[in-house]
Parts: structure tokens; C-alpha cells; sequence
């Protein structure tokens, strides 16, 4: 089965710093580690899909009838053992990643509630969830107190990755699972590194970019994902990962996957003033991720 086409921007906290103490059945999810990384997306459409086959339709994921968060709040999260993170940062005990199905999901709708270009959609999907804007407002807003600190752990994108996300990560710590072909459920290319690194790297790539861009586009989401990383435990562990995307690349094609060592090479590029290496380095990357935007304009 197709995994959805999804890349994520994940922080894994110590256990400590999602709740003190944390609850029991936290804990015990914990030390089971069932939910895998390759099962996420396929475990938010499950989450979805339910929400809205229950009668009556649920207007949030993982939640109750009565509007209270699932049991899943607490059990649905990712674990990163301490050996997955890169050599040179120590890690005591285990990293989680909460999923936050329902307060991700309240973020979004409560965007899509506050946008004033499309208020027909919006009567149309109030009115099919049958709650009124006040009503749907105050459910969203009860939903994003499920979140331990100020913002989710996990940023999503689909058919893409944003290329200021490179900038967080070293080139050179990825993690590449070929697998049997693009199905493999272990398929996987992926990054990690220390919170602190990622601030650095992000402070740096954001001042370089607005200097030569301004504070629109990539300086834009450069100041957006530094801000926050800041919501964070400073002994966090930050993964980029290109989860379902994997299964949109030849063998070849992923493993000889440069785009962030590109990226990187870009803010070289910026910081020596070499403009003629910057518009081939561009032309590079829009090629390669061309092919993704061509796909996703066919879907």
C-alpha cells in the first residue's frame, strides 16, 4: 500500500520535558515504541478517515464524540533510540515525538476559519460538520491545548521538501534504506541532528539569506523554522525526513540525491558573493524537484 506522499520537519524531545512527571500510559507507549516511522502517514489517514465516518461526524481526528481528545494523545508517538542520533551528541534515555493528530489538525482548521478569501467554503464545510464558526472555533482552540509546549513537534509537506529545511541538517549525516525498491516499508532517507546544531545552522542560513533576499520566500521560512525550533527542549533531536516521497524515486536517482549537500553549497555561495555558482546550483534543484511538482500537478 502506498504510504502518502509526505515529508516531515520532526523535533523528539526527552521523555522529561513532555510532562512532569509524565503519565503512565505515556510511559508504557513509550517503552513499546510500536508506532514506526514508515506507518505515520498511513496512521494520520486511518485517523482521519475515521473521523469522518463516525456518526456523527467528528470535526477533528482523534477525538471523542464529546469533543475530547483520544486515548491515542498519549500513545500514538515516535520513539528515536538514542543510537540513531549522530555520533558527538549524547542523548540520556529516549527522544519522543508526540503525532498531535488533533491539535495539528485544530491548527489548520483554525487557519482555514481565519482566511477571509474563501467564506463559501467555509459555510459549506461548517455547515457539513454542523457546528457554527463560534462553535468550531472554540473546538479548535480546546484542541491546541493538547500540545506540550507552544507548537507541534512535526511540520508536514507534501509532494515536496522546502529547501531552507537543509539548511538545518549536515549533508553528510544522512540515512539512506534502499530497501527491496520504492514499496519497501523500510525505504527511508533521512537526517538528524542536535537541537543546538540546527539553531546554529538555521541563525546563519536565515541572516545570509535575508541579506541577499529579503524577509520574503526562503528567509521567510528560515525565520518561521528557527522561531520554532525556540518552543523546544534545548537537548531535542531534529529529524528531516522525506517519509512517503521515497517511493516517488528510482534507487538510483535517490541514492545519488544531492540536495542537501546543494543547499549547503548555496549558502557557500552567498557567503562568497559567487553568483554565477548560485544560478547553476539553482537550475540544479529545480530540475531535480520538478519532476515531484509535475506529479503532483497530474494528481
Amino acid at each position: 500500500m502506498l504510504r502518502p506522499f509526505a515529508a516531515y520537519l520532526r523535533v523528539y524531545e526527552p521523555l522529561a520535558a513532555l510532562a512532569d512527571p509524565p503519565g503512565q500510559r505515556l510511559v508504557e507507549a513509550v517503552s513499546a515504541a510500536t508506532l514506526r516511522r514508515a506507518a505515520i502517514g498511513g496512521r494520520e489517514q486511518c485517523l482521519w478517515l475515521k473521523s469522518q465516518a463516525a456518526r456523527p461526524v467528528r470535526l477533528l481526528p482523534a477525538e471523542l464524540a464529546d469533543g475530547r481528545a483520544a486515548p491515542s494523545l498519549d500513545t500514538d508517538v515516535l520513539v528515536l533510540d538514542p543510537a540513531e542520533v549522530p555520533t558527538g551528541h549524547p542523548v540520556d534515555g529516549p527522544l519522543v515525538c508526540p503525532l498531535e493528530m488533533r491539535a495539528r489538525s485544530a491548527a489548520a482548521l483554525s487557519t482555514f476559519l481565519t482566511d477571509d478569501e474563501s467564506p463559501a467554503v467555509r459555510s459549506v464545510v461548517l455547515e457539513a460538520g454542523g457546528v457554527t464558526f463560534d462553535r468550531a472555533r472554540a473546538r479548535t482552540r480546546a484542541a491546541l491545548t493538547d500540545l506540550s509546549t507552544s507548537a507541534a513537534h512535526t511540520l508536514t509537506t507534501t509532494w515536496t521538501v522546502p529547501l531552507p529545511w537543509f539548511a538545518l541538517i549536515d549533508p553528510n549525516e544522512r540515512k539512506l534504506v534502499l530497501g527491496s525498491g520504492p514499496d519497501d516499508p523500510a525505504r527511508e532517507a533521512s537526517w538528524r541532528t542536535s537541537m543546538s546544531d540546527a539553531v546554529r545552522r538555521a541563525t546563519d542560513a536565515s541572516e545570509l539569506v535575508e541579506a541577499a533576499f529579503g524577509e520574503s520566500g526562503p528567509g521567510q521560512v528560515l525565520a518561521q523554522t528557527r522561531e520554532w525550533l525556540d518552543s523546544f527542549d534545548p537537548g531535542s533531536v531534529v529529524e528531516l525526513d522525506y517519509g512517503g516521497l521515497v517511493q516517488l524515486f528510482a534507487d538510483p536517482i535517490l541514492d545519488a540525491d544531492t540536495t542537501a549537500e546543494e543547499v549547503h553549497d548555496i549558502l557557500d555561495a552567498l557567503r562568497s558573493g559567487n553568483v554565477e555558482e548560485l544560478a547553476e546550483l539553482f537550475s540544479e534543484l529545480r530540475e531535480f524537484w520538478g519532476d515531484l511538482a509535475a506529479r503532483e500537478h497530474a494528481n
